[in-house]
């Protein structure tokens, strides 16, 4: 009876442990779409892998949405870039160890022929205002990501409410998507820098209006998804993969050449307190 009571728990062992070892060595990773589309993570992820035999599946949403999966536990940690619904995130307990990684800046593009008669590099709140005056086109992600959530910022700075507005068309997509409808319809866009060098040699008609305003930089900040909410979460591993994303040498190097050689200058630059 003893030894049919072992073999059980034997059994038991060998048909779960595999199970638990899988799971325990994959990561999820809510990242936002500009940083995906970037393909930094393409490059960086495999390094991970290798020296920690973790491996990373990746869900490429909007800030907003990547955090709505972390409210339900269905990542263990995000990659994202909306500052103040971070802080709100956190403060509702949902998230920890919140790391501002990288940064670079949004942009406002536009046509060529410049319907709004926006002086380059004008306050970004009077080039909002004049887009809506003129009635000119604007695309929005209209996805509650943090471009998104910059985007209904400025214009509430402005004190426009767009929405409903002919002029004023919202597309649901990620920013590759959305900046490539914009090139097609001559509309003008608030985009993040990485994902327009990324897609610049396949806009036709778009060109930057402005640029470099220090209100337009965009941080981008790691966050652990909290596990006293959710107890099935791998916050081992995304302890493991944020100390890696944050103080590894090998990694800084990469983001600081990254497109460089292709686009002139770097796509990210390195966050520092």
């Amino acid at each position: 009876m003893a030894n049919k009571f072992t073999v059980t728990i034997l059994l038991i062992l060998i048909l779960t442990t595999p199970i638990f070892s899988a799971q325990n060595k994959t990561i999820i990773l809510a990242t936002t779409t500009s940083v995906q589309d970037s393909g930094l993570l393409e490059v960086i992820i495999p390094l991970f892998e290798k020296k920690t035999g973790y491996f990373v599946k990746t869900i490429a949403v909007g800030s907003g949405q990547a955090m709505a999966l972390g409210k339900r536990g269905e990542a263990d940690l995000l990659l994202v870039h909306s500052p103040e619904e971070e802080i709100k995130f956190i403060k509702e307990g949902y998230g920890i160890n919140r790391k501002s990684f990288i940064y670079n800046d949004y942009l406002l593009l536009g046509p060529k022929s410049n319907p709004a008669k926006i002086i380059y590099n004008e306050n970004i709140v009077e080039a909002f205002k004049k887009i809506s005056k003129t009635k000119s086109l604007f695309i929005s992600r209209g996805d509650n990501s943090g471009t998104h959530i910059k985007e209904l910022y400025i214009w509430s700075k402005a004190g426009i409410n767009p929405n409903g507005e002919r002029w004023y068309q919202e597309t649901g997509n990620g920013m590759g998507q959305t900046l490539i409808i914009a090139d097609e319809k001559d509309g003008y866009i608030l985009s993040d820098r990485g994902t327009y060098l990324t897609l610049k040699r396949r806009l036709k008609n778009l060109a930057i209006i402005i640029d470099k305003e220090e209100s337009l930089k965009n941080v981008y900040s790691l966050i652990e998804v909290n596990p006293d909410k959710f107890k099935n979460l791998n916050n081992r591993g995304a302890k493991l993969f944020i100390e890696f994303m944050t103080t590894s040498k090998e990694v800084k190097d990469i983001i600081k050449s990254f497109g460089k050689k292709e686009f002139g200058e770097p796509i990210f630059y390195l966050f520092s307190q």
